[in-house]
């Protein structure tokens, strides 16, 4: 087996399926694909027989199996592309795919999606609001994804939130998903966050005065710098395997992660990638989180080591927690029952009605 593929199917298998590719699927994927060259294609050859299952329900009126289908389909084409920077042309047209799959299921979601879009810095942010049952004005948490995630793959998270009562905007931002042919990755965030945020109040059914920010991976760095920014605008923010200095984190990346983000940060060389990843520190900037703050790693983690979630705590200026999880891999997709309903619980909890 070529040398990416084991790499990919070893770091980042429990979080497929934690994501809600189904077992069986992910075996039929990856039990012929011998060459990383296949990625793409075989992931894409799965996500395609979703789709067809969604417009066949569609076209003979089931439209919540349809929902379901077509958020599969959109979830499968989207891992199609995942890190697949070789041939940006078959990325692209894989991405496009898992971008018209969901949309196509939002309304059809229970509850259901729509799709909202943010004109930012010359580019457009995309963003998936998702709305309890009831009136509202609801709660809300901004959902940010981490280096090559995109908003298509939040739904299994996003169901937990909204079980509670929360409202859900999962985004892409610079460098992601839809974003990230015209805005590369950046370090500081405040801008985004800013424009994300004001989105988000302006919506009528949902409470600006109860917004929680929420991101796994690199997006547990945006998800802090966003709550650093904002001030009392955010009343709670969670940090799932995030780097406390990405820079630090370089030497032991996979080669896969290296290229991606070179690719999604607008470098030329790994060099200039280095020095890029470099800029992407809490340094300086955790001590103004004034928010609740949860940060949640895992011991075994080989891309994030768990210090930096350690010294994200300790360096936060205000209530934070920390919660490491002994054999929890990178983003504790490997034990998603022992963090994932506790940290739904923790922003339900800190986002009730009345909560400081």
């Amino acid at each position: 087996m070529d040398e990416r593929v084991a790499s990919a199917i070893a770091h980042w298998g429990p979080r497929f399926t934690a994501n809600g590719v189904t077992v069986s699927d992910f075996e039929r994927i990856t039990r012929g694909l011998h060459t990383w060259d296949g990625w793409c294609a075989a992931w894409s050859a799965v996500a395609a027989g979703h789709e067809r299952l969604g417009r066949q329900a569609l076209a003979t009126g089931r439209t919540l199996s349809a929902g379901g289908h077509l958020a599969q389909a959109a979830l499968y084409f989207h891992f199609a592309k995942f890190v697949f920077v070789t041939d940006p042309d078959q990325a692209r047209r894989a991405h496009l795919r898992a971008v018209a799959c969901l949309d196509d299921a939002l309304p059809h979601l229970s509850p259901p999606g729509r799709r909202v879009e943010i004109d930012f810095e010359g580019g457009t942010l995309v963003g998936i609001l998702r709305l309890p049952s009831g009136p509202g004005p609801h709660p809300a948490v901004l959902m940010l994804s981490g280096l090559d995630s995109a908003k298509e793959e939040q739904r299994v998270v996003e169901q937990l939130f909204l079980e509670r009562g929360l409202a859900t905007f999962a985004v892409d931002g610079p460098g992601q998903g839809e974003a990230e042919y015209e805005l590369p990755i950046r370090a500081d965030w405040s801008r985004p966050g800013e424009v994300l945020l004001d989105a988000l109040a302006a919506e009528p059914r949902v409470d600006a005065a109860r917004l929680g920010v929420w991101g796994v991976s690199l997006g547990g760095y945006y998800a802090p710098r966003v709550a650093a920014a904002a001030g009392d605008r955010v009343k709670a923010c969670v940090a799932l395997a995030g780097p406390y200095d990405f820079g630090d984190c370089w030497d032991i990346l996979p080669p896969l992660t290296k290229e991606t983000f070179r690719v999604r940060s607008g470098a030329a060389t790994e060099e200039e990638a280095r020095r890029i990843a470099r800029t992407l520190t809490m340094k300086g900037t955790a001590s103004a989180i004034t928010a609740p703050l949860l940060v949640v790693a895992g011991r075994e983690d080989r891309i994030v080591p768990w210090r930096h979630a350690e010294l994200l705590a300790a360096a936060a200026g205000g209530d934070s927690e920390l919660l490491v999880l002994e054999e929890g891999n990178h983003g504790c997709a490997n034990l998603t029952p022992w963090h994932r309903p506790y940290t739904a619980d923790w922003l339900a909890q800190r986002l009730a009605k009345g909560s400081a």
